[in-house]
């Protein structure tokens, strides 16, 4: 006969057994594909100016067979676009690129900007995932590259869109002048914000400034808002992947964000000026990491409107 205490032991360790089994089977094999988008507006535009409609897409990591999730982004064409913003990460396996052509296909003419992500150079790799509460993923010797020229090429050629990785641009949407100028992944030690203050006073004069980064590192944000950033769009983090249900900060970031402001909207304020923040969930996840959990696939339309 098993004794009452040792029998509600084996009964507790069940239950928590049950309770990781249906975790797991939720984060891998109903919340990854459950696709959402975020709706924000932000008042920032000169007053008599139209309202623009910026799509923030982020760390799709696609790989060849995610069909659902192309089918879903390729969906994204209906809320009509006026500027899309991508913050990197875009291909997770070698032949990724296909899948990307087929969800970014409809958004073939709308203006673009984009930087990149460690894993647009570099291909996925197993990590014990407890080592991220460690601190930011560290780089590997032996990750095998990815094809970023093929990459570039289709998102400038075939898309039209501009890469802006250490660099500034300037374009003209809806009759509104934009400012943008971004860096080249922050977690990799990529960012090069030394040469961005020349390349935005070689711009002109415009009516919003746009900092786009992949990782929101303190160092990176800090430097927008001081260079007079108006929006800052940001990825990298996928909101933590795996939450606390009704948590507000994430457990981890795999960088230097305050872990409240790891997914969402907030503010990033630097002595004494403020910009608001858009860092994504993104999309995706490592193919060796296939779990969302407490924290939905996403992508962002943000609606700029006169102030």
């Amino acid at each position: 006969m098993v004794a009452p205490a040792a029998k509600a032991a084996l009964t507790a360790v069940a239950a928590v057994g049950a309770v990781g089994a249906g975790a797991a089977t939720w984060g891998m094999g109903i919340e990854r594909y459950l696709f959402t988008v975020r709706y924000h507006a932000l008042r920032v535009l000169p007053r008599d100016a139209d309202a623009l409609r910026i799509l923030h897409i982020s760390d799709a990591h696609m790989a060849p067979w995610q069909h659902r999730k192309q089918e879903w982004i390729a969906g994204l064409a209906r809320l009509e676009p006026d500027l899309i913003v991508n913050t990197g990460d875009n291909i997770g396996h070698r032949d990724g690129l296909t899948g990307l052509r087929e969800a970014f296909e409809p958004f073939t003419g709308v203006p673009g900007l984009f930087v990149h992500g460690s894993n647009d150079f570099q291909g996925p790799s197993f990590r014990n995932p407890l080592r991220y509460f460690t601190g930011p993923s560290q780089r590997r010797p032996d990750i095998e590259q990815m094809d970023v020229d093929a990459l570039d090429g289709y998102l400038t050629d075939d898309l039209g869109w501009t890469l802006i990785d250490n660099a500034a641009t300037s374009l003209e949407v809806r009759g509104v002048r934009i400012n943008a100028f971004g860096v080249n992944d922050a977690h990799r030690d990529w960012d090069d914000l030394e040469v961005l203050p020349a390349a935005i006073g070689g711009l002109g004069e415009a009516d919003l400034m746009l900092g786009v980064t992949h990782a929101p590192y303190r160092r990176v944000l800090d430097e927008y808002v001081d260079l007079g950033a108006d929006v800052i769009f940001a990825g990298h983090t996928h909101g933590g992947q795996v939450r606390i249900p009704g948590s507000r900060d994430a457990l981890v970031a795999n960088c230097d964000i305050p872990l409240d402001q790891a997914r969402g909207l907030s503010e990033w304020t630097h002595e004494g000026r403020t910009a608001p923040l858009n860092v994504s969930a993104g999309l995706g996840h490592s193919i060796y990491a296939p779990v969302r959990f407490a924290c939905r696939p996403e992508v962002t339309l943000l609606t700029l409107l006169p102030r």
